[in-house]
This record gives C-alpha cells, structure tokens and sequence, in this order.
C-alpha cells in the first residue's frame, strides 16, 4: 500500500476515534468494484465486508431498539429498523463521515459522481461496520454503529413516522382532500447505465415538491419526503 494511502487511512482512523490493527481491513472497506476492476490490483473490494457488515449493523440496532422500545410490538420495531438502516439513511451517515473523499473508485464510477451516490455510499459504511467489527470487536463497533444512528433513531416520535413516505403522503392528502397524490416524471438525465430520474408529486392538483433518484421509484420516494416536510408545515 502507497505511503499516501495509509496517511489517508490513519486519518481516517483517528477521525473515526480508532485505532485500526490492519489498516488494509479498512482500505478493502473503502474500495469499491470499479477500482479493482480498472486498475488490475490485487486488493480485494468491498462486497464481502458489505454483506458482514449489514448483518453485523441488523444485529447492533435491533438489540438497540429491544432495549430502547420495550413497550414496542415486534412489527413497531421493524418499521424503525427498516427506517434506520434504510439506504438513504446510511448513506446520510456515510456523507456526514465524509466517507466519499477516502473512497476508491474507477475512472468511469469517479466521472459520474460515483463519490456521491447513496447506494455506493450506505454500502461502504457497511463495509466499514465490518472492517471495525472484524479489526476492533463488537464492544467498540456497537460504540460507532449506536452513536451514528442516534440522530436517525431519534427524529422518529412514533412508529408510524418509520413507515414509506409515499404511504404517508397518500393517507395524509386522503384525509385533507380525499383524492390521491399524483406523481409524474419531469426529467431524465445520464446515460442508461446510470440514470438521474426527477419526479413531481402534485397534491389537490398542485405540484408541491419534486424528488432525484437513480431510479423513478427512488425519485418518487424523495418527492414524497420533500412533500411531507412542506404538508407538516
């Protein structure tokens, strides 16, 4: 591993409160398919660290959520851990981190904002629950994992505010309106491998708020978020 490299990984480190044992633990975390592919080397990536590390993260919120909701129904509990570890959440998370500037990524990944996108980063914090949890334990791993969904697990007052905002969108404008949301695409953008999707949703027939996301589904769920920010106040 290059001397540059580690310096940025011992940065890392110290920024995450840690102290790593195997520094290439991390570096493997931290590097995506599209690097090893283009670049022929030898290091692993990070897909067999995500699939540990996205047990290891269920494991660590769920006992979390047992202890913090013991009035809570088993389905209750669910939707909150659905919320918590949901994509858009983790890779919150991995932004406020600043996991992308240690990522390695290809060329073509690199040019396309691949830094920056949400699936790239929620699977490389996985990735990097489990380089902590295989290098430090799980004592000092479920330090990290809680502390860094705290904020998450704290912005949901009730169980339902966990569920899918397009079903609260629609049971909200139901009741004020008694017609249903209605969501359209406004653009498309980006070649077909990676595409930008930007979606509308008009309520009462108005548009109140539009949504970006790599797929219309994901585009649409933003939509749904940024419409109940502005329907709550």
């Amino acid at each position: 591993m290059e001397s540059g490299r580690l310096r940025e990984l011992k940065k890392l480190s110290a920024k995450l409160g840690l102290k790593f044992n195997d520094l290439s633990l991390l570096n493997q975390a931290l590097t995506h398919s599209s690097f090893q592919n283009e670049s022929g080397q030898s290091s692993q990536n990070n897909q067999r660290l995500e699939y540990l590390g996205d047990s290891v993260l269920e494991l660590i919120v769920n006992e979390f959520l047992y202890k913090k909701f013991p009035s809570y129904t088993e389905g209750q509990l669910a939707k909150i851990k659905s919320h918590v570890v949901s994509e858009r959440s983790l890779a919150k998370i991995a932004s406020q981190i600043g996991i992308g500037s240690f990522l390695l990524v290809g060329k073509g990944e690199f040019l396309s904002g691949g830094k920056e996108k949400p699936s790239i980063l929620a699977d490389a914090l996985e990735a990097l629950i489990a380089s902590i949890y295989l290098d430090q334990g799980l004592v000092k791993t479920k330090k990290f994992v809680i502390a860094s969904v705290k904020d998450s697990i704290d912005s949901i007052r009730y169980p339902d505010d966990a569920r899918d905002p397009k079903s609260r969108l629609q049971e909200m404008v139901q009741a004020l309106y008694s017609n249903l949301p209605v969501y359209s695409v406004l653009s498309q953008s980006g070649p077909d491998h990676d595409r930008i999707f930007t979606c509308g949703v008009s309520v009462n027939g108005v548009e109140i708020a539009s949504g970006r996301g790599n797929s219309k589904k994901q585009a649409e769920k933003n939509a749904a978020i940024e419409a109940l920010k502005k329907m709550k106040k």
